[in-house]
């Protein structure tokens, strides 16, 4: 059959599991998480794995278009209400989360390196999935305000701590000197990222002197995202952060992004879905029996760091209690960079790539499914959900 034949199968079963989830309250994303599971190879494999490798360009442009979205909560007078707050607890719940996750694996005996590179692939949380969940229940308040512009800027902070990781691993490992240049380069090519995004958001704002339909606009929108995901691909940076720096750009220099900006929110609502049903038939569940003991560590280290940070900074911060109390529960979501790093350790350190992999993929079906459920729960405790989704 056709590419498009699985894609309906797939857009289809993601709507028809909703019906089941809303029986038992959990959010969408659960949903088309589970419907991914059970069409995909692991489980009735009516889209085999072939064909889900097939589909990556999709999930590279989705997840160009979030990190876009997460961009637009970026705005000057966002920030200034926020303050540094939102930096300080992203700082400290990145930092929990890697030594919390580093101490235990190594007081429980493990190999050191394999012990720092793990702890460093604790930092990042998935921006999907919360994003899908605060539009879905069309959340607003002081939680959801400090939460997205919190789990934008972890990506950064996981890039630099797996950069600074894996270095040391692989020093220790060979027996080398540290470099400093094994360091410098990622954080450079970050910098790039959000610099080359600057100026595409930039560009995309100042076009809307030439272009005056909405229409016209949502086009140049996409046009951008595409070419921002493309170079980024190209030349090894992030497009995630690449994509956040161009939504953060266009939506302080336009004046109608915010018009602009909900129309194409509706316009990416089918393929967020059809990204959270693919993120679903890469789950490959047959690893979960295999992670033992440093398996189990991860998932409760990194979530316990990243709860016991946010709230230790929030709290310093004297943010309400709405955030200090609830954050922790929304950042617990781990997907795309934490995979694409464990993909990295293959090539980088293979004495620990393959074990490292699977927990990864073993904490990522964890957290993808029981993330979005703590992220609901936060936000109702926080008197922030507006509508039953």
């Amino acid at each position: 059959m056709s590419t498009l034949f699985y894609i309906g199968i797939a857009m289809a079963a993601g709507l028809l599991m909703t019906r089941v989830i809303r029986l038992i309250h959990l959010p969408n994303v659960t949903a088309y998480l589970l419907a991914g599971v059970l069409i995909g190879p692991c489980v009735l494999n009516l889209i085999g794995s072939d064909t889900v490798v097939s589909y990556s360009v999709i999930t590279e442009v989705a997840l160009g278009f979030i990190a876009f979205s997460i961009g637009d909560e970026f705005k000057l007078e966002n920030i200034r209400a926020i303050g540094r707050s939102a930096l300080w607890i992203t700082a400290a719940e990145s930092v929990g989360a890697v030594v919390l996750v580093d101490s235990i694996t190594m007081a429980l005996g493990f190999p050191v390196p394999l012990c720092i590179t793990l702890g460093a692939m604790a930092a990042s949380t998935a921006p999907a999935a919360t994003l899908l969940v605060v539009r879905q229940y069309k959340a607003s308040g002081p939680l959801t305000d400090m939460l997205l512009p919190v789990v934008a800027a972890d990506d950064a902070t996981g890039l630099i701590a797996y950069s600074i990781s894996i270095s040391i691993a692989q020093s220790l490992v060979s027996g080398q000197a540290f470099a400093m240049t094994t360091i410098l380069t990622p954080i450079l090519n970050i910098l790039i990222a959000l610099a080359l995004g600057a100026c595409m958001g930039a560009v995309t704002a100042l076009s809307h002197r030439l272009f005056k339909s909405h229409s016209n606009r949502m086009c140049v929108i996409i046009a951008m995202i595409f070419l921002g995901t493309a170079l980024a691909n190209y030349w090894g940076l992030s497009s995630l952060l690449l994509c956040m720096a161009i939504g953060a750009v266009y939506v302080n220099l336009s004046n109608d992004a915010e018009r602009i900006l909900r129309c194409i929110d509706e316009w990416t609502n089918p393929l967020f879905m059809l990204f959270f049903v693919i993120s679903g038939m890469e789950l490959d569940i047959s690893v979960l029996p295999q992670v033992g003991l440093i398996g189990i560590v991860y998932v409760l280290a990194r979530f316990g760091g990243k709860f016991l940070g946010s709230y230790l900074a929030a709290s310093a911060c004297k943010c309400p209690k709405v955030v200090s109390e609830n954050i922790g529960w929304a950042l617990m979501p781990q997907a795309g960079v934490a995979i694409g790093l464990a993909s990295l350790v293959l090539k980088q350190l293979p004495q620990y790539g393959s074990l490292i992999q699977t927990v990864i993929l073993s904490a990522t079906l964890i957290y993808e499914i029981a993330g979005p459920i703590a992220a609901k729960s936060a936000l109702r405790r926080a008197g922030e959900i507006h509508t039953q989704g």
